[in-house]
């Protein structure tokens, strides 16, 4: 087996419809933040599991680097493919398998949209609770290889917490199938947590179980305005502790995501008045629509009257519910509106967020005092930070200068460089900052075990 023929070889496996390449390499995007085309040797599109195993045995006596590669809506460079790669998306593997409406389960290929997993759920009455805006793109099996958070990790956590089990293919073919269905299982090690989170370096995901919960019968929303940073930690607690366990979103925008969203471009009916530091989108999810509105409205009032917030907006239907999450999810627009775009993604304790952000904005403007604008938004509530900005430039040295000031400035209070979306190549040469060599050493040498020859989504991570 030689690399020169290994696409002859893998179409015998998948068939000539299962194989693109050429121009139609070339029509895809390299990645959500990089639109130039995909130049990748070829992109391998198998349709079940027994397809994957059998290609990965044909890379790995080939010597075949592969990149896994779900939605593609990932911003570190995760899926990012050179001349010499094979892109391997799981697009085809799309089916919902099963759903237990009593073990409050589904069983799912690795290519299905979360938003298809969504709505299954919600016709069974029951509800999948990991959700992010780029959810009509993004597929489970991307999602559990980066770990992903979302809106409602503050009440449900992340992926991690959402998988009960799963099925991987290793580097060399061989089949981890580990479909556990139950909440409580210490036989032995957790074998799938080898596959959460580590971004298709250990082995690429083809199905999982996933943990449902039951449908919520209440939705209450609101978009407060707060005067001083001390009080959004306050505000956070002071909700948690009136709702009851109810609080599912904490989302809070800077200043300046509100008027470039909102104010300065017209994009969005302002909620609110413009004006204040800091805005938050509050939602509260239950089981009574009446009780729970009295008490989420009830919350509110304290928080304002104990000066916690200084101006409010309750959503009144799910009309005015979905203008305000679409302030909050216009990613797409910030992109658009800040080219060429950085997006970053960080961890930090609550209580110094705002003094973070004000120390890299400073740095940032210093730097480039003509291009730099930005915006801040996260949320907050599980420690989750991003930055969207641009310095008006694409000069690949420039960046670099931007991602060492982002990342720096973390040091003092010991933040994560990625707090949900990944290493991949992007975050590679900062991973220091928070992670030690110990901690390093061990990845590589699970690494070592599981892919020795390293053709898994080569120099991510490390």
């Amino acid at each position: 087996m030689t690399v020169a023929n290994i696409i002859d070889d893998i179409i015998g496996v998948v068939g000539a419809k299962g194989v693109l390449t050429g121009a139609d390499v070339a029509a895809r995007p390299a990645s959500w933040l990089r639109p130039e085309p995909s130049r990748a040797k070829a992109i391998v599109r198998p349709a079940n599991t027994e397809e994957v195993a059998a290609i990965m045995k044909l890379c790995h006596a080939a010597g075949q680097a592969v990149i896994p590669v779900g939605g593609n809506t990932g911003l570190v460079e995760g899926a990012t493919a050179g001349e010499d790669d094979i892109l391997l998306s799981l697009e085809r593997m799309n089916a919902i398998e099963s759903l237990d409406e009593t073990g409050c389960t589904i069983t799912v290929q690795a290519g299905v949209p979360l938003h298809t997993v969504q709505e299954r759920a919600a016709d069974a009455d029951l509800m999948f609770p990991v959700d992010f805006g780029a959810r009509g793109s993004a597929q489970i099996g991307g999602a559990i290889s980066t770990n992903a958070g979302g809106n409602a990790v503050i009440r449900y956590g992340m992926m991690r917490e959402q998988v009960l089990g799963l099925e991987a293919v290793l580097a060399d073919g061989t089949v981890v199938s580990s479909m556990n269905r139950l909440l409580k299982n210490n036989a032995g090690y957790d074998l799938k947590q080898l596959f959460i989170g580590t971004e298709g370096t250990l082995g690429i995901i083809t199905r999982a179980v996933l943990r449902l919960r039951p449908a919520l019968r209440s939705r209450n929303t609101a978009f407060v305005a707060v005067d001083e940073y001390s009080h959004v930690p306050l505000l956070l607690k002071s909700l948690g502790s009136s709702l009851g366990g109810s609080l599912t979103a904490f989302e809070v925008l800077w200043e300046d995501f509100y008027d470039t969203v909102v104010v300065d471009r017209d994009r969005h009916a302002p909620p609110v008045a413009a004006g204040h530091p800091w805005y938050v989108l509050i939602e509260a999810r239950g089981g009574k629509q009446e009780e729970d509105a009295e008490r989420f409205q009830a919350a509110l009032e304290e928080a304002l009257e104990a000066g916690l917030i200084v101006d409010a907006a309750f959503a009144s239907g799910a009309k005015q519910r979905e203008a305000m999450w679409a302030i909050r999810d216009d990613i797409d627009g910030l992109a658009e509106i800040l080219d060429p775009v950085m997006a970053f993604d960080v961890s930090l304790p609550i209580a110094h967020t705002a003094d973070y952000v004000s120390a890299v904005k400073r740095r940032l403007s210093e730097r480039w005092p003509d291009g730099f604008r930005g915006t801040s938004f996260g949320h907050l509530g599980d420690n989750n930070l991003h930055f969207l900005l641009t310095v008006g430039s694409k000069d690949h040295g420039e960046q670099r200068e931007v991602m060492e000031i982002i990342y720096d400035e973390l040091k003092p209070y010991r933040g994560s460089i990625s707090a949900e979306h990944g290493i991949g190549l992007e975050k590679r040469p900062f991973l220091g900052i928070t992670r030690n060599d110990t901690e390093v050493a061990l990845m590589r040498a699970l690494k070592q075990a599981l892919d020795p020859k390293g053709l898994l989504n080569p120099g991510r991570i490390f």
